[in-house]
């Protein structure tokens, strides 16, 4: 079926347009009642690239070149993490005095890396995005805390990291759901006083960073303007102005 006929809708120059404005899939043709042969490959190499992010682990290599100590959660291995979601918002017991032992109780910002549910983006922003928003920090004298990495961290860890190193805002740079335009986008939640109890409602979220997104390097700018007005309204989420 042809995009548009002779004199309707879009030009082929306005239809290239579009395109390049935007990684999503539009105007990729068909062959009778099926993708091109290229289109679906692409896809292919793309689903099995978010299955890889997914599935994947953060080296070591990547941790030790910005400093992180790891620490895990109850979810245990990569299934029992996807089947159980409620064991990634838990530490596992054996860290949790590992994490009193070696962080700073009280910060002012606590910073936490997990990948969450993309390797990939770990490796691929936090090299860049952890300096930047470290120096974004101390640029607007507010105290970080000891920042750490958390294999298998979903969201609502933050609470659990709050009851037990009482900090006054928790970062949380966790890996985002992988799709078919990148592997990569990387999410930042930001929350105030996170306890026990918060949710959804309590956080805010600054979603998309990576190099066709928010890029890594700015957006440690955008997360510490946000910890500012957190930390001077002395709030987050929905109360947050």
């Amino acid at each position: 079926m042809p995009l548009c006929g002779p004199g309707e809708g879009a030009s082929l120059d306005e239809l290239a347009d579009l395109q390049r404005s935007t990684p999503a899939r539009i105007g990729v043709g068909r062959a009778g009642t099926r993708p091109l042969t290229h289109t679906m490959l692409k896809m292919r190499l793309d689903h099995a690239a978010a299955i890889d992010s997914v599935y994947g682990r953060v080296s070591a290599e990547t941790l030790a070149g910005v400093g992180l100590f790891t620490v895990r959660t109850q979810s245990g291995d990569k299934e029992l993490y996807l089947k159980r979601p409620e064991l990634g918002r838990l530490l596992h017991p054996d860290d949790t005095a590992r994490l009193v032992s070696s962080c700073v109780a009280g910060a002012q910002v606590q910073i936490v890396v997990s990948d969450g549910l993309s390797a990939e983006s770990v490796e691929a922003n936090v090299p860049v995005l952890l300096p930047a928003l470290t120096e974004a920090l101390h640029r607007r004298q507010l105290l970080t805390g000891t920042t750490f990495y958390v294999e298998g961290g979903r969201v609502g860890l933050m609470n659990a990291i709050g009851d037990l190193l009482q900090p006054e805002v928790i970062v949380l740079l966790i890996g985002e759901r992988p799709g078919l335009v990148t592997a990569e986008s990387l999410s930042a939640y930001v929350g105030y006083l996170p306890r026990s109890g918060r949710t959804d409602a309590d956080r805010k979220v600054i979603s998309n960073i990576h190099r066709g997104g928010t890029p890594p390097q700015d957006a440690g700018e955008v997360i510490a303007g946000m910890v500012e007005r957190m930390i001077v309204q002395k709030t987050s989420g929905m109360n947050l102005v």
